[in-house]
């Protein structure tokens, strides 16, 4: 195996801004500290999250490297591990993956079942066990209940009607396109219904014979988030994960009082942060996928050198499915 080099290619923000400010650079390669190993990524997954960090809507310490999410090979262990060894196959979730290596909490690493491939592996892990953990532990999603999912042709969206499909539960997904409308009924949606359309909560009622909809995931936040209080019905449960269009206002929590509305705003890294729990649901999701419940939707992958495009692309809301950069 090829020795570690002292620099690497990666992605650096050294002030907030829009895509631009993503500078593709040589800086050094990472010394792994105490239970840590040095990992060689080969794809970094791309989330809406990392624009949060570049624009400053979300606060880290410059210059910082972006990126949440990678799968590799181990290169270098640091005080010996019994979860990993030297050159085996890796996906994980830890800040600064838009580089060529990055020094990981062992901790944090979960082994590449052999049938699953290093980049389907890194394009279903963190958004995958976001949908997977949301639908089982925020949610607890009920054969029967009534379930909106926005932006459904997106990464997460896709894999939540994916999910929901093993559920029996009666889903409606909305999409800002025809296109994006028919790949999410391919994916498992029951009823499609543009995103666009200004009568969206009269359809949502129509559908639901008045019921309205037990469970919204809505991650587009200010722009759903008054036709949600519409739409939900009563006792229903509002899981708000994402801000697309913009974070949602300050709410008066009068407002969910009518129809004794649940509302949250949950992180997948509070359902994982146990190593057991990581290891459990991470077994499950490759279960499925290595089953075909689960299948990966991939956008594209750039270069490591083009990641500013891919954040051009993924804030357009044109994509579908997964955004990844190749680190090679």
């Amino acid at each position: 195996m090829a020795a570690v080099p002292s620099t690497m290619k990666a992605i650096v923000v050294s002030a907030h801004g829009g895509p631009e400010v993503l500078q593709y650079t040589d800086v050094p390669v990472p010394r792994p500290s105490a239970g840590q190993v040095l990992v060689r990524n080969e794809f970094s997954g791309v989330n809406y999250i990392d624009t949060y960090f570049r624009t400053g809507l979300y606060q880290a310490q410059l210059p910082l490297i972006p990126g949440r999410e990678a799968a590799g090979h181990v290169v270098a262990v640091e005080g010996g591990s019994t979860l990993v060894s030297h050159g085996q196959r890796v996906v994980y979730m830890q800040d600064g993956t838009y580089a060529q290596y990055t020094a990981v909490d062992v901790e944090k690493l979960v082994p590449i079942p052999n049938p699953i491939a290093t980049q389907q592996a890194a394009a279903v892990y963190l958004q995958g066990l976001t949908a997977w953990t949301f639908v089982r532990q925020a949610a607890d999603v009920k054969p029967g209940q009534w379930v909106l999912v926005h932006a459904a042709a997106g990464g997460v969206g896709l894999l939540l009607l994916q999910l929901l499909r093993g559920s029996n539960a009666k889903t409606i997904a909305t999409a800002s396109t025809p296109q994006k409308c028919q790949l999410a009924r391919s994916n498992g949606a029951d009823w499609t219904i543009n995103s666009h359309d200004p009568d969206m909560v009269a359809k949502v009622k129509e559908i639901t014979e008045g019921h309205g909809i037990d469970v919204i995931f809505d991650g587009v936040g200010a722009a759903t988030f008054d036709a949600d209080l519409e739409m939900i019905a009563m006792r229903g449960l509002l899981v708000s994960f994402g801000n697309a269009s913009g974070p949602v206002p300050p709410v008066n929590l009068l407002r969910l009082g009518p129809k004794n509305v649940k509302l949250m705003r949950p992180v997948v890294n509070g359902y994982i942060a146990e190593r057991k729990a990581l290891e459990k649901f991470a077994s499950e999701l490759f279960e499925l996928v290595m089953l075909g419940v689960v299948k990966v939707v991939l956008h594209k992958t750039y270069p490591l050198s083009e990641a500013a495009r891919a954040h051009v692309d993924i804030e357009s809301r044109q994509t579908s499915g997964k955004l990844l950069i190749n680190c090679d």
